[in-house]
C-alpha cells in the first residue's frame, strides 16, 4: 500500500496515474485568474475606456478567463483517450451563443415593441 503513494509521486494520486497538475501550474493560473479578474474591475470603476470599448474589454477578460479555468484548473488539455468532454463544451457553447444571440436577434426584429 505504502508503494503505491511512492510510485505516484508529485501530481498524482495513488496508483490510478491521473496527473492533476502540478504547484506550478496551479500557481500560474491563479495569477492570470488574478489578473483577468482586476482588469476589467479598473476599467469599469475608473472608466478607461468608452462604453463599448468596456464591455469589449470585459467580454475579452470573460472569454480568457474561462479558457484560464479550462486549461489549468479543469485540466481539459491532458485527457486521454478521445476528447469527449471538449466535444461536449464546445456543442455546449455553440448552443448558447446560439440561443443567446437567437433571442437578441428576435428581440432586436420583433415590430410589437
Amino acid at each position: 500500500m505504502a508503494q503505491n503513494h511512492t510510485i505516484g509521486g508529485h501530481g498524482s494520486h495513488g496508483g490510478h496515474g491521473e496527473h492533476h497538475g502540478s504547484l506550478g501550474e496551479y500557481v500560474i493560473g491563479f495569477i492570470l485568474s488574478i489578473v483577468l479578474t482586476v482588469i476589467p474591475i479598473l476599467a469599469v470603476v475608473d472608466d478607461w475606456f468608452g462604453k463599448t470599448a468596456t464591455i469589449a474589454v470585459l467580454l475579452i477578460t470573460a472569454a480568457l478567463q474561462f479558457a484560464v479555468q479550462l486549461l489549468f484548473f479543469m485540466h481539459l488539455r491532458e485527457e486521454k483517450g478521445p476528447r469527449y468532454n471538449l466535444v461536449t463544451l464546445i456543442l455546449g457553447l455553440i448552443v448558447v451563443v446560439v440561443v443567446v444571440y437567437g433571442s437578441i436577434w428576435i428581440m432586436d426584429h420583433n415590430k410589437m415593441y
